[in-house]
């Protein structure tokens, strides 16, 4: 049993708890300086300038951005919670610092970068390559040697077609069908996906 401690005092960190206790380790300390978090289902919350943070760490916040600077900001040992109702291939690599949620299934031979999200249902087919800080939100579905860049957010219930590649710092909308590659920094809407206008 593992003494895992959390980054972020939210609904998101609620969620990477039930899956430590669910793999069978515990959370230790959780950490957050938004003053008006003040404890999580009893467990009281630290705030930085008052305590050291301490590894084995997870990072529990949604925002890719934020989840890069801090972990830049804390060079410490991180942990890794995969949910026991998730489905891995054991050829699937998974780098520190990332959730893998409940009801997930991540396919032969993907590789999943550090600190990223593979939410509730999410489906990952084989030989995809995910990079580091990327969210793939709940029920999103990427087919079979999909690309996804450095801190990019594929939306809920999207769907990337096979072979695709999505570039950096991308934002995929909610519900979008991407058929085509996607340039660095794009967000992109609808089915076939579009870019926004701003």
């Amino acid at each position: 049993m593992a003494t895992i401690n959390l980054f972020g005092a939210s609904g998101h960190s609620k969620v990477i708890k039930d899956i430590i206790d669910a793999q069978g380790d515990v959370v230790g300390c959780l950490y957050d300086d938004n003053p008006h978090c003040v404890d999580i289902h009893g467990k009281p919350v630290y705030k930085t300038s008052d305590t050291d943070v301490e590894g084995p760490l997870i990072i529990s916040i949604g925002s890719n951005r934020v989840r890069k600077q801090i972990s830049e900001r804390y060079p410490l040992i991180y942990a890794t919670a995969i949910h026991p109702k998730a489905i891995v291939s054991p050829t699937v690599e998974i780098g520190v610092g990332t959730v893998v949620m409940q009801g997930s299934i991540i396919q032969s031979d993907t590789k999943i970068g550090r600190h990223c999200i593979i939410n509730t249902g999410a489906s990952i087919d084989h030989e995809c390559q995910i990079d580091d800080y990327v969210h793939i939100s709940p029920h999103a579905t990427l087919c079979g040697n999909v690309q996804v860049g450095k801190g990019s957010w594929i939306g809920a219930g999207s769907t990337v077609i096979p072979g695709i590649k999505i570039g950096k710092w991308c934002t995929i909308g909610a519900g979008s069908v991407v058929i085509n590659d996607i340039p660095n920094n794009m967000v992109v809407v609808g089915n076939p996906c579009k870019k926004t206008i701003n």
